[in-house]
């Protein structure tokens, strides 16, 4: 729609046609469209896998209201993801290399998580995909992206803004009937340079941590940068997919990400705010704002159903598309060293098993029996076994995330 209207509005300057040039509309209708599938096919979807006998094979780990979920259907993340990609495809410009990234990792994730899900409920394999096949996949992307983003001509940094005179300025306006100056941009940087957070000049850039004497300066810059992405991808997947746990807990906590990164996004690519902001610009990433719209539309529609007590569960088709998702987002806008806050839900759920994995074991050493740091891991399930009702944790971990999103987007006045 956005190319077809395009060629309309230039060739045949049909009233209306321009409005799909504008970022705000299509943002807000790929947000609602994305709403839209999701409640209204979601049901479908949900009848056509419980048809199927799609369910969930919950095992007895002794917590409150659990065995009542065996036979949920699952593989919800299809919902999420088709609410994702219709919209964009619709609605974005699908010439730019954001978007064309974007579309890769939701794919490819997608998959990934797709035959997990196929190898646990059709194959009867809990265990599922191997864990080697995920990181062979997590790594793919990685290369991928890293790849896109040291060499891509399409990918710079503008960060030398300059205001001429109102005779020499490259455009001019009208605002109240006062004149008004657009401020352009002098140099285009291809770096990779990524933000900082609580810093004075806060960047950062990854060819630092290669000498500059060093012959192969661009590929180790480059092998760098894959293994820095690769982690993030793996560790931010890996992160949602544990959180996962509870009725809505994975999705509300991704949609106040996703909101905060489309609201960096705008910010970053629009160059009036990224000037007064002092800020990277980095043009085209205004073009992930339709992208992130659509996101958040497919969650809060998957939502819908998705709340306690849940018709239908993601799976990891969900959610390692999701996490994996918020990560290759938040390094296209150069923001990934943002998420150990704004993803701090999904870092102590990570870092919650990994305590209690190391506890365990370190005391099984030291004293010939293994304890438990926690009443039971993630934490989510910690509080399950302390009486908590699973409505009361979701919300509160709602409340939290909430909390994790203001802090991120304050970074912006506080270095």
């Amino acid at each position: 729609m956005y190319h077809l209207f395009d060629y309309l509005d230039n060739i045949f300057d049909i009233p209306g046609a321009g409005m799909f040039q504008s970022l705000s509309f299509r943002a807000v209708a790929s947000t609602v469209l994305a709403l839209l599938i999701g409640i209204i096919f979601g049901r479908k979807v949900i009848t056509y896998l419980r048809r199927k006998q799609v369910g969930e094979d919950v095992r007895n780990l002794g917590l409150e209201g659990q065995m009542q979920k065996r036979g949920t259907p699952t593989m919800g993340g299809l919902i999420i993801l088709a609410s994702i990609l219709i919209p964009t495809l619709l609605l974005c410009n699908l010439t730019n290399v954001y978007v064309q990234l974007m579309l890769v990792a939701t794919v490819w994730l997608g998959f990934i998580g797709f035959l997990d899900d196929y190898i646990k409920v059709f194959r009867k394999n809990k265990d599922g995909l191997k864990g080697r096949f995920k990181i062979v996949g997590q790594v793919g992307l990685g290369i991928i992206v890293g790849t896109v983003m040291c060499f891509s001509q399409d990918i710079v940094v503008k960060d030398r803004v300059v205001v001429n005179s109102i005779e020499d300025a490259t455009s001019q306006s009208s605002v109240n009937g006062e004149s008004k100056r657009n401020v352009y941009v002098e140099v285009a940087d291809k770096t990779t340079r990524t933000t900082i957070p609580f810093v004075k000049n806060n960047e950062f850039d990854y060819s630092w941590l290669v000498p500059t004497s060093q012959k192969y300066h661009d590929v180790l810059t480059w092998i760098i940068y894959i293994f820095a992405a690769t982690f993030i991808i793996t560790a931010v997947s890996n992160g949602a997919n544990l959180s996962d746990g509870l009725d809505g807990l994975a999705t509300g906590v991704s949609a106040f990400i996703v909101v905060v990164l489309g609201i960096f996004a705008y910010l970053s690519g629009n160059i009036i705010q990224a000037d007064y902001l002092n800020i990277m610009y980095i043009p085209n990433t205004g073009e992930l704002v339709v992208f992130a719209g659509a996101f958040a539309g497919a969650l809060f529609g998957f939502l819908w159903y998705n709340c306690y007590p849940a018709q239908v569960f993601m799976g990891d088709t969900g959610s390692l598309a999701i996490g994996g998702m918020i990560a290759v987002f938040a390094l296209l806008i150069r923001k990934e060293l943002l998420l150990p806050l704004l993803c701090g839900v999904f870092l102590i759920e990570n870092l919650s098993v990994l305590l209690q994995v190391g506890y365990f074991k370190y005391t099984r050493i030291r004293s010939g029996e293994g304890k438990r740091l926690l009443l039971m891991s993630p934490l989510h399930h910690h509080y399950q076994k302390k009486g908590f009702p699973e409505s009361k944790i979701v919300v509160r971990f709602w409340i939290v995330q909430l909390l994790l999103a203001a802090l991120t987007l304050i970074t912006l006045k506080i270095r």
